[in-house]
């Protein structure tokens, strides 16, 4: 192709730099090949086909590279072309064909590259190196050579060559039309388009995903009757770009879509797309339901059927839910949130066009946003005048979706605390009875999610003196936390629990996590020898909730002092060590429901 553009610019993508050419003289031809860095990705480049110059050591392990002879256009092109042979690790030209993307991609190690397996991909681009034909120059009497001056693009720079500039055809005598263009000798037109047409897009996702926004994430979209045809459009509109915003991957967050109208259904769950593009194609295939909207059915629904396992479920990763609501509800929505919060799920409220003044009669029940989501302050409701709008909450709500820190209602009875047992070690307790209780302390542990990043549990025995069996940073999994209570020996001497208290304070709690609740529950079988007034006040001023559980010869009212306010549901009686078991599961509900009763503001 012959190009006439004097002064032309080119704008880069969307990167907001320009592509200066320098005044090209008509019919002048452009054999320059651009030189990229190892960095760059084949799906950079628009062009179908081009032929580019790869400089040395590409060959570096942190040029990532997916799959073998066929490659994903996430990965290096100039990687790719050392895996697959064509070039080696000096560098040089290499003709580059984009094809279509494969269902799979298998990794696999040649000429000193490891290739990655990749499940899917939506482009594909194989690498050749012959590019002798397609940029040869013409042989045409009569052209000199003139260089050409480019304004270097990110990530690339040019090869230095010359350019064959090509007389002006004159004109035949009366003739109104130019003569026909030359064309070069084996040319074709994508060779020149490489720099005449090269375009930078926006960075591409990830195929693993966004790993700083871990999250698993289920919108609740309104399929009512109310919302009409258009709005429902603008609906699935705004899921995709949240899709895409998201960066959908295993190792980043992961999305499903219910709709609901009379009643909920899952559109798809949380494994069912593993990417955003796939995510987006499957929310355009969504058709509207209509008929009412019953949010608080589609709440109770998402908390009981979605985040599971088999649904795909991590674990590991925060639960989200993000409830739409044109208008208001038809039902109420305060008693399923507030199962749907103490199941650990965060629920965000984007309001619509939500009542007026003179609607407000009709809304069953007021202020319902804030009856539903996981907390008061503004973080979790965003409210949208008019469904024309919509489109500005898409980064605001990635953003908050995102904040991992944030995510109060991730945080359970269960998963959000340091739990120190201050266990008695006194004589009176015998060996038989103190392997019941720590048999106690195991099964106390095992309802709780442990990890470093979870709760954690620490143990300290006590007779006249202390001893930490165990530190809340020791271990960080249920069987480690087992199996190190198991190994914990009976030490036997006398019983000073006022300095067991104060004791576990200083070794235990003073190294608890800042944003988790510090629960100590102290078990005694008998009245203690020394004061325990000062060192359970020192408790309660330094934020430890204290569960005091007596057997035996225990004194009822030291058990009042020990425990935190109110006493009844902190302190317990046991009479029998053989008993300890029973109050297992009414220590654990209590736990959870001082933790649920906070306020959530």
């Amino acid at each position: 192709m012959f190009t006439s553009r004097p002064n032309s610019i080119q704008k880069v993508g969307f990167s907001e730099k320009w592509l200066k050419w320098s005044e090209l003289k008509q019919y002048q031809l452009l054999v320059d090949v651009p030189q990229i860095n190892c960095d760059v990705k084949a799906g950079k480049i628009i062009n179908p086909e081009f032929v580019v110059k790869c400089p040395a050591g590409c060959q570096d392990p942190k040029y990532h590279v997916y799959g073998t002879d066929v490659y994903a256009s996430y990965s290096s092109v100039c990687a790719a072309a050392v895996h697959s042979g064509v070039l080696d690790n000096s560098g040089g030209k290499i003709l580059v064909r984009k094809v279509a993307g494969q269902s799979g991609y298998k990794g696999s190690y040649s000429n000193g590259v490891q290739s990655l397996s990749l499940p899917r991909w939506r482009e594909s681009f194989i690498i050749s190196g012959e590019t002798t034909k397609a940029y040869q120059n013409p042989s045409v009497p009569g052209t000199t050579a003139e260089p050409v001056t480019l304004m270097q693009v990110p990530g690339t720079t040019l090869v230095k060559a010359t350019h064959t500039t090509l007389p002006k055809p004159s004109l035949s005598a009366g003739s109104t039309t130019s003569s026909p263009r030359l064309q070069p000798v084996g040319h074709r037109s994508w060779e020149l388009d490489l720099w005449s047409t090269i375009t930078y897009t926006s960075s591409q996702n990830s195929p693993r995903g966004n790993p700083d926004c871990k999250v698993d994430l289920s919108f609740l979209m309104d399929g009512s009757a109310s919302i009409g045809k258009r709005r429902f459009r603008i609906q699935k509109q705004f899921l995709a770009d949240i899709a895409q915003a998201l960066d959908i991957g295993p190792a980043g967050p992961l999305m499903g879509v219910v709709q609901y109208s009379d009643n909920p259904a899952t559109q798809f769950n949380l494994k069912t797309h593993m990417n955003s593009q796939d995510l987006k194609a499957a929310v355009e295939k969504i058709t509207q339901r209509g008929g009412l909207s019953n949010v608080g059915r589609a709440i109770s629904f998402v908390t009981k059927n979605f985040f599971s396992k088999a649904n795909g479920n991590r674990g590991s990763a925060p639960n989200v839910a993000v409830v739409m609501v044109d208008g208001w509800p038809t039902d109420k929505v305060e008693e399923a949130s507030r199962i749907a919060r103490e199941s650990g799920i965060n629920i965000f409220f984007i309001t619509i066009e939500g009542a007026v003044e003179n609607e407000k009669q009709y809304v069953m029940e007021p202020n319902f946003a804030n009856k539903a989501v996981c907390r008061t302050n503004g973080f979790y409701s965003l409210s949208v005048q008019s469904w024309f709008s919509l489109h500005k909450t898409v980064q605001p709500l990635v953003k908050r979706v995102c904040d991992t820190e944030r995510l109060a209602c991730s945080k359970t009875c269960f998963n959000s605390a340091d739990i120190g047992f201050v266990i008695d070690g006194s004589s009176s307790v015998g060996t038989g009875n103190f392997r019941t209780v720590l048999q106690f302390v195991a099964n106390l542990s095992k309802e709780f999610e442990i990890s470093d990043t979870d709760t954690r549990i620490g143990a300290v025995q006590y007779t006249y003196e202390q001893r930490l069996e165990f530190g809340f940073d020791m271990y960080s999994t249920k069987s480690d936390i087992l199996n190190a209570i198991k190994r914990v020996g009976y030490w036997s001497g006398g019983t000073s629990t006022g300095a067991a208290i104060s004791y576990a304070l200083e070794q235990l709690f003073k190294k608890s996590k800042p944003n988790k609740r510090k629960l100590m529950i102290l078990i005694t079988d008998g009245r203690s020898y020394d004061d325990i007034r000062i060192p359970a006040m020192a408790a309660y001023h330094k934020g430890v909730i204290t569960y005091a559980i007596g057997i035996a010869w225990a004194a009822q009212d030291e058990l009042d002092i020990i425990a935190s306010y109110p006493a009844k549901d902190h302190a317990f009686f046991v009479d029998e060590f053989d008993n300890l078991y029973k109050f297992v599961p009414k220590v654990i509900q209590n736990i959870c429901t001082e933790f649920n009763s906070q306020p959530r503001n």
